[in-house]
């Protein structure tokens, strides 16, 4: 009885989502374009979510930066991290962009064509740059169509608090509660989340037609087959790099109880013990698992980042567009960075990226909810790449910053 409560508490919001989405699912093909009726529900949450999201950034980030013990964040072990967990996110980003453009997803270019009028104006590369990391004004800053500019100026905010030392106090403290409320506000409109995607889903079915169902299954199929893949190959790849055969050995060894306790939880926090006894099997530094692991959770997210990419293909599949130009990649690369650190720490923070990605290459608002439920269905196998990828990073930080004989010193094995 226990182990159930504890599944449907865990998985109950995937539970409630999935319900919605099929609800809508059965009303969009039964009622066809006459289920526009309900769109408008979707725009009341969709609309609630934007305007929650901009002070939600703020405080996260803002906060998160001005606590952080500056005598700390200072040394080597540090500085390595920093390079591992950009470095894993970004080769399962590059691993994600060949997968899709090995196994293109379906273009629905006639059906799309004709719903979305996509307004954009073209300009040069450097005024593209300015805009999406700058504002003019400050009011600008507070529109979701700055989302980068308005996160570097929390991430500015944060670090001049920190400077501030005693005389920021109050504003550092005022940043933590406005963190906190921030987080419950999002909680409870996230409540609403059923019902919005599901209006939302039901309007896509009825006027997009059935064929979306082709974009969210071949979505599923790349993410569910390169993410085992990932997990299973490139962990091992890591493992070893990290300390040759016996590392393999020892990471698989220690690697069972942090992977059921990811998938049943879906969450990375709640994997942080499990994976802080499997670094202690593995034989990683205490001073680097206490490091690496905590700040991983929020911080390190692979799986993460092979949904993020996906999801961008996935949007640009459905309205005819090509993902393959290097400029599309680059700045999918860029956001995959961003979303997997963003989100860290953040109930439901994905929703942020996701609305980060709408941002940047100006998506029309109808394409929300699609990349909010391909998140939502591959949330388990991302949670377990998120994870079980802080253990492995922590034996590569080990590698770097103790040599490559730690593991076999800490095992009194020969070097």
């Amino acid at each position: 009885m226990t182990k159930e409560t504890g599944f449907l508490k865990n998985y109950s919001s995937i539970i409630w989502l999935l319900a919605g989405i099929i609800s809508g699912t059965i009303l969009g093909l039964t009622l066809g374009k006459d289920v526009e009726v309900l769109k408008p529900i979707g725009d009341i949450f969709l609309n609630l979510l934007f305007t929650a999201v901009i002070p939600l950034i703020f405080f996260a980030i803002s906060s998160s930066i001005a606590n952080i013990d500056r005598t700390k964040k200072m040394g080597k072990v540090m500085f390595i991290m920093l390079l591992v967990f950009v470095g894993t996110v970004l080769i399962s980003a590059m691993l994600t962009v060949f997968a899709v453009w090995m196994f293109p997803l379906p273009q629905n270019i006639q059906t799309t064509a004709k719903v979305i009028e996509e307004a954009h104006e073209t300009q040069s590369f450097g005024n593209q740059v300015t805009s999406l990391l700058t504002a003019n004004e400050f009011n600008e800053l507070l529109s979701r169509k700055s989302m980068l500019a308005f996160i570097i100026f929390s991430l500015l905010i944060g670090f001049a608090t920190s400077r501030s030392g005693l005389a920021g106090e109050p504003f550092k403290k005022f940043l933590v509660a406005g963190d906190e409320v921030m987080k419950q506000l999002l909680i409870i409109i996230m409540k609403l989340a059923p019902i919005g995607l599901g209006a939302y889903f039901a309007y896509q079915v009825g006027v997009f037609g059935p064929q979306l169902f082709g974009t969210y299954g071949h979505s599923m199929a790349i993410y569910y087959g390169l993410g085992l893949f990932y997990f299973i190959v490139f962990f091992s790849l890591y493992a070893f790099l990290a300390a040759g055969v016996p590392g393999v050995k020892i990471y698989w060894q220690n690697n069972i109880v942090p992977s059921f306790t990811a998938i049943s939880t879906c969450s990375s926090v709640a994997t942080i013990p499990a994976n802080l006894a499997a670094a202690k099997g593995m034989k990683i530094p205490e001073h680097i698992a206490n490091l690496a692991i905590p700040l991983g959770a929020p911080l390190h997210k692979d799986g993460s980042s092979i949904s993020s990419i996906i999801k961008i293909a996935a949007v640009f599949a459905i309205m005819g567009k090509d993902f393959t130009d290097p400029y599309t990649i680059l700045m999918a690369l860029g956001i995959t960075i961003i979303v997997s650190t963003v989100e860290g720490g953040i109930p439901n923070g994905g929703y942020i990226g996701e609305i980060l990605v709408m941002t940047v290459y100006n998506f029309p608002i109808e394409m929300l909810p699609v990349v909010m439920i391909i998140g939502t269905l591959v949330d388990p196998m991302a949670t377990l790449l998120n994870a079980c990828g802080d253990t492995v990073s922590a034996m590569m930080i080990s590698r770097i910053s103790e040599g490559k004989n730690w593991l076999k010193q800490s095992l009194h094995l020969p070097a």
